[in-house]
């Protein structure tokens, strides 16, 4: 049985449905809202116990405050968002507060989540004692046991965050996260920000703490790269909105949305006696406070029609799980 076929005969985890969020614009003397910024444009999608679902798009296609509206870090506009079978939305915040611990969030720099005046074991160990995990007593040696699952040494426990490297820092980002012993991390870019090497470190790392702990990951990139070393399953955003998501070998092998395609024309090849034909694509993603009619792509597209500029694609399964939003497929 495949690595894919094992996971897909698991249960769903996290299943969202219709996300939206939408932020306001206000203008004129009263402050009235006179439109919206379309951050997340009804999106929906699931995740089964233990895979990585990889989330990728260029900068400002909604992904991060994807994860962040999931996790509820800030309020969703419309949607469900069903986490073991729960909506979250119609937790309490004492009931929320209960699943926090199985949620986390691994920000793209740490740095800016951590307190330079304190010392890195007590900003990892904070958590358990808020949420009354670990008397403090107990403290110091799960700490100690975490940082060594994340590749660092005792000695750090009384250091300050300036004291780290890039990679450490992440690496303490990490230990923040799953000291809790969460069973969902939501990673946004946790790679992008360092050198290539230690890229691949932190990527092994998410990895064999998945396998020891049986993790499940949302993982956010705009490297296709990375995210395929990673992922399970691919979804690609585009302002806002989804227009393509499959398996990991089925996106890179077949790729249908013009989008994609163009994304996957980028990614290196290690081969040097191969070549990929570049798609370079025009113009700028457009605003998504004034996004296009039609499909939000046609401004960009190579291969676009008038249908295209007119009508809204349908998100729909071509086969064998295989989502697409074009008009042309």
């Amino acid at each position: 049985m495949s690595k894919h076929d094992s996971k897909n005969d698991k249960e769903i985890l996290l299943d969202v449905r219709h996300l939206k969020k939408y932020y306001p614009i206000t203008g004129g003397i009263f402050g009235r809202t006179v439109g919206h910024v379309k951050a997340v444009d009804d999106i929906s999608f699931t995740i089964r116990r233990g895979e990585t679902f990889g989330l990728v798009g260029e900068s400002g296609s909604g992904k991060s405050t994807t994860g962040k509206t999931i996790l509820r870090l800030t309020p969703k506009t419309e949607g469900e968002i069903i986490y073991k079978g729960v909506d979250l939305d119609s937790l309490s915040k004492q009931e929320l507060r209960e699943y926090r611990p199985s949620m986390q969030f691994i920000f793209q720099n740490p740095y800016h989540s951590l307190n330079p005046r304190q010392r890195i074991g007590d900003a990892i160990g904070e958590a358990l004692l808020d949420h009354g995990m670990a008397t403090p007593a107990e403290i110091r040696e799960k700490v100690l046991e975490v940082l060594s699952l994340c590749g660092l040494s005792s000695y750090h426990y009384d250091r300050f965050p300036h004291e780290f490297s890039g990679g450490q820092r992440q690496r303490i980002g990490i230990a923040r996260a799953i000291i809790l012993n969460p069973d969902f991390v939501i990673a946004d870019e946790p790679v992008s920000a360092l050198d290539v090497s230690i890229q691949a470190q932190i990527i092994n790392l998410l990895s064999d703490l998945q396998e020891e702990r049986g993790l499940t990951y949302l993982f956010i990139s705009h490297d296709l790269s990375v995210v395929e070393h990673v992922s399970d399953r691919i979804g690609v955003m585009y302002l806002g909105s989804l227009v393509e998501m499959a398996t990991r070998d089925e996106l890179f092998a077949q790729p249908l949305h013009p989008y994609t395609k163009a994304l996957l024309s980028a990614v290196p090849i290690p081969d040097p006696t191969l070549k990929r034909e570049r798609i370079v694509l025009t113009g700028d993603i457009p605003s998504p406070a004034d996004p296009p009619t039609g499909c939000k792509f046609h401004t960009r597209c190579p291969y676009v029609t008038p249908h295209c500029r007119m009508e809204v694609p349908a998100y729909r399964d071509v086969g064998g799980g295989h989502y697409v939003a074009c008009h042309i497929i």
